[in-house]
């Protein structure tokens, strides 16, 4: 075989595999069009009303205080979207489920599997194909995991330290870092679980508490422990199946001195060298809201 005829056979198959990758990458990329999606971005609002239990306005009990922590992330467990009032937990359209394990024992999420976000982040989007048509009217979100800076006293002068706080029904954690210092657990952590950073130490402890807001308590209860946070649609939030544009849900959340403490002393400022212990890390309520 001569040198021009090598040539052109060599040009040909070139020209070959070229046009073979192009059509492939045109494949790939109709493949990854999954049309308009839901996507669901966190808002953390320190002015939001701030609620109880049953998703009813609490004031500060007597002899707490509390403050607005400055979130450096946040995650959840677990998403739904329920058509009423009387849609138990489970039977409306959930949407996501993080990772679970029991190689701690019981039942628990899997931290180092959990999606961290931070304000004004989308934390979870979904194809609206996917979505099963129908009207909704309350949001559901597990909360799971939130670190946060807060400010304490102590000999005399204020400090800022870092707080990873354990919110979801239970928690396998291997390991987890608080701002510049990483805690090694290897097994479930209870919700109210926490760790705190300062200058000068680490500490963890156990809140005895979660504050978890749910207007529907009396119709669609949530387990004890859950953290499933409910909170309904000004308007009633309709899938049609035909959309063509995205659509953003923000999930405003309470921050509302969601970090409360027992005032020993009441100065209104965390001293925890004085014993004035942690007593809820909940946030205060959900406003799921069109952006």
């Amino acid at each position: 075989m001569n040198t021009r005829i090598k040539t052109l056979l060599a040009l040909s198959l070139i020209l070959m595999l070229s046009s073979s990758s192009c059509k492939k990458d045109d494949k790939n990329n109709n493949n990854n069009t999954d049309g308009p999606m839901l996507r669901f971005k966190f808002v953390l609002d320190p002015t939001q009303q701030r609620l109880g239990n049953l998703g009813a306005p609490a004031a500060m009990p007597a002899g707490h205080a509390g403050q607005n922590p400055q979130f450096n992330g946040i995650s959840a467990h677990y998403l739904e979207l329920a058509p009423n009032q009387y849609t138990l937990l489970g039977s409306g359209t959930v949407l996501f489920m993080n990772e679970e394990t029991t190689a701690g024992g019981s039942k628990a999420i899997v931290f180092d599997k959990e999606i961290i976000k931070n304000n004004g982040e989308v934390f979870l989007e979904v194809p609206i194909k996917d979505v099963i048509p129908g009207s909704y009217e309350w949001l559901r979100v597990s909360l799971a995991y939130q670190n946060y800076n807060v400010q304490f006293d102590a000999i005399g002068s204020t400090f800022t330290g870092t707080l990873a706080s354990f919110v979801g029904y239970n928690t396998y954690v291997e390991s987890y870092k608080i701002k510049d210092s990483t805690v090694v657990v290897n097994g479930n952590k209870a919700q109210g679980y926490w760790g705190f950073e300062t200058i000068y130490t680490v500490n963890t402890g156990q809140a005895p508490a979660t504050t978890v807001p749910n207007p529907i308590q009396a119709t669609s209860p949530i387990p004890l422990n859950s953290c499933v946070v409910t909170g309904g649609f000004a308007q009633p939030f309709v899938i049609t199946g035909s959309e063509t544009e995205d659509i953003t849900v923000l999930v405003s959340l309470s921050t509302n001195k969601s970090f409360e403490w027992e005032d020993l002393n009441g100065d209104n400022t965390w001293d925890p060298l004085d014993g004035e212990n942690v007593v809820d890390m909940g946030l205060r309520g959900l406003e799921p809201r069109i952006e």
